[in-house]
């Protein structure tokens, strides 16, 4: 069964294969074929909500071989919508690279009110470290991915510390076991973040001209909503330890504003840490042409290469 979601994942993506930079569509759905899926893991619950993620991992992976770098995929829809199966082809250039991929849901407003989003994806993070032995991820080497809301939940899940207090209820070990008191992975760091058209500053989404249905959707009739959105906002969280971040963004997003991404990337310039902003002239939210998806994968494997321990040695 896990071999046959590959090949069906394999056959409903096949056109996109080309957009990958692979040199041979053929050998790429190849290579994609040697993957495993470990469908709906639940990593927390919450709400008596539970909160799913999909393991995809080398088949050929053991114990003994070399640990893998690992993508953790978020799925972005403005926390109100969306779908870790929605953004399964995200994972696609990173599987070409060689990496084992996580793909992550968590809750959203209909089912809780910010910050939760922020804290299942903490919870998420730490469920990867808990389990790299388990599925051979290498910790040094954890990447995240997301755009959109997803871009906002890949900053806060590698730009936040257990010290912001989203962490307090996560699993702490491969077992499954509930504490507040997390243990081997009590304070995971990434490697780099690949953050596409995020948001980067929740307050400016509440009031006034950038003004956005979604996000007042996700913060709700909070008495403290302001005090909220600005502990979610990832603009408050940069400081010289955050990992390198590379971020795409077209500048007449009419979504999420590219101002915001122009902040950001001033910000981490002034606080001295590794990020690169790709500006993609004339582009909206996503939806970039083939030439400017190129331009931005392109980037990303250079940054990755770059800013990623080991990774120009062993990504194709």
């Amino acid at each position: 069964m896990r071999r046959l979601l590959v090949v069906l994942f394999v056959l409903s993506s096949f056109s996109f294969a080309q957009t990958a930079a692979s040199p041979d569509a053929a050998t790429f759905a190849a290579e994609l074929m040697r993957y495993e899926v470990h469908p709906n893991i639940v990593y927390r619950t919450a709400n008596n909500y539970e909160a799913k993620l999909d393991v995809y991992t080398p088949a050929e992976a053991t114990p003994a071989s070399a640990p893998t770098p690992v993508v953790i995929v978020i799925h972005g829809g403005g926390w109100i919508a969306g779908s870790k199966e929605e953004r399964v082809l995200e994972m696609m250039p990173y599987l070409q690279m060689g990496f084992a991929a996580v793909n992550v849901e968590y809750r959203m407003a209909q089912v809780s009110l910010a910050p939760a989003a922020v804290e299942d994806c903490r919870c998420a993070l730490h469920w990867v470290f808990a389990n790299a032995k388990k599925y051979n991820f290498d910790p040094s080497r954890v990447v995240l991915q997301g755009g959109s809301a997803g871009g906002h939940l890949v900053l806060m899940t590698g730009m936040a510390t257990p010290a912001a207090g989203f962490d307090k209820q996560c699993w702490t070990d491969a077992d499954n076991v509930w504490s507040e008191n997390p243990g081997t992975d009590k304070d995971p760091r990434v490697a780099a973040i690949v953050n596409w058209f995020g948001i980067a500053d929740v307050v400016d989404e509440l009031h006034g001209a950038n003004a956005k249905g979604y996000a007042v959707v996700w913060l709700g009739d909070q008495p403290n909503a302001d005090a909220v959105a600005k502990r979610v906002s990832p603009i408050n969280y940069v400081n010289k330890n955050n990992p390198p971040i590379i971020t795409i963004h077209g500048d007449k997003d009419a979504l999420v504003p590219y101002e915001q991404s122009v902040r950001l990337h001033k910000a981490l310039d002034a606080a001295g840490v590794t990020n690169q902003l790709v500006t993609m002239p004339g582009a909206g939210h996503g939806g970039f042409s083939y030439d400017q998806n190129q331009k931005a994968w392109a980037a990303i494997r250079e940054f990755l290469k770059r800013n990623v321990k080991g990774l120009d040695q062993t990504t194709k």
